[in-house]
């Protein structure tokens, strides 16, 4: 139930018919009652209600793209709504702080619709994921130990990282007009979209990380941002992503052939890290084996930054 409006309430309205849009409202529900005072409250604009004024055509407009609505019922919408939005929840205002920074705000717009680009496609298989899990109750979910449990949601947040990764590198491509970069991000990102379907079968939402919103900027950052260099940084990021990734998977590996764990979960994690060992050894062959000192360098941020979200995925 939305709380009683105010003059600072802030009025997120979204689609409801899209499942995309249902998770990530959830989640930023659960965050707002959690705080009790952040001033939210949640329009669902898929269906008509009684009451609703609003034309088809300004249906239409709000339901393409992100919007929220300020109490003196201007609006904004994209990333400026996001912001706006995350300034409200605890544990976002850090990142509505950096969209404040110099030039972040139209990184995080291009962002957006660099997401948008993609949305159809990643509807298709959120949509074929739910219909998946409504034939099965909750309670038939596999039993996972703590240590599991952990590393599965840890395991999700990453692959949701990795979407964003190649949705980063896909929108800075295509401003480009690189025809072999696009390519070489919709191979790897069909893969990526599949390991992210995989792991939600085993994980339901209730489950997983509260920061798959950070988790989705800084991936697509972690793409758009070497993409802006051109190929061969793009290709020596993917490796040490890929590098780290095969490491982590590895160490779940181990347990369960050592401790054991639910049937199917050991072959689902080494599918996947089938599936990462080949785009890590691809993207090092293309990197070549010369590589300046900057672009190592940042490859070593963002191992050590792939490690730190782990740790933190793991718990939050």
């Amino acid at each position: 139930m939305n709380p009683p409006a105010t003059a600072d309430t802030l009025t997120v309205l979204y689609d409801g018919a899209c499942p995309l849009c249902r998770r990530e409202i959830a989640h930023v529900k659960g965050l707002a009652e959690r705080q009790g005072n952040s001033d939210l409250c949640f329009v669902d604009i898929s269906r008509e209600t009684e009451g609703d004024t609003r034309s088809d055509a300004e249906r239409a407009a709000l339901l393409a793209r992100f919007h929220v609505q300020r109490a003196d019922g201007s609006r904004l919408d994209g990333a400026a709504a996001f912001v706006a939005m995350w300034r409200r929840l605890p544990g976002w205002r850090w990142l509505a702080k950096l969209a404040g920074l110099p030039g972040a705000l139209p990184l995080l717009e291009l962002a957006y619709r660099g997401f948008l680009v993609v949305r159809p496609t990643m509807q298709k298989i959120a949509r074929r994921n739910d219909t998946a899990q409504s034939t099965s109750d909750l309670a038939a979910t596999p039993r996972l130990s703590v240590y599991l449990e952990r590393e599965l949601r840890s395991d999700h947040a990453g692959e949701t990282g990795a979407v964003a990764i190649y949705q980063g590198i896909s929108t800075i491509a295509a401003w480009r007009g690189d025809a072999e970069l696009i390519e070489f991000a919709s191979q790897h990102g069909q893969t990526e979209a599949e390991h992210l379907r995989l792991i939600e079968a085993w994980f339901p939402p209730a489950r997983r990380s509260r920061l798959l919103g950070p988790w989705r900027v800084a991936g697509w950052l972690t793409g758009a941002l070497p993409a802006l260099f051109g190929r061969r940084a793009v290709y020596a990021t993917i490796a040490a992503v890929e590098t780290f990734v095969d490491q982590h998977y590895q160490q779940q590996i181990d347990h369960l052939q050592s401790h054991g764990g639910p049937e199917g979960l050991l072959p689902l994690l080494l599918r996947c890290q089938s599936d990462e060992r080949h785009h890590r050894d691809e993207a090092a062959a293309l990197a070549g084996a010369k590589t300046s000192w900057p672009l190592r360098a940042w490859c070593q941020v963002v191992g050590t930054g792939s490690a730190a979200a782990v740790v933190l995925a793991r718990r939050v």
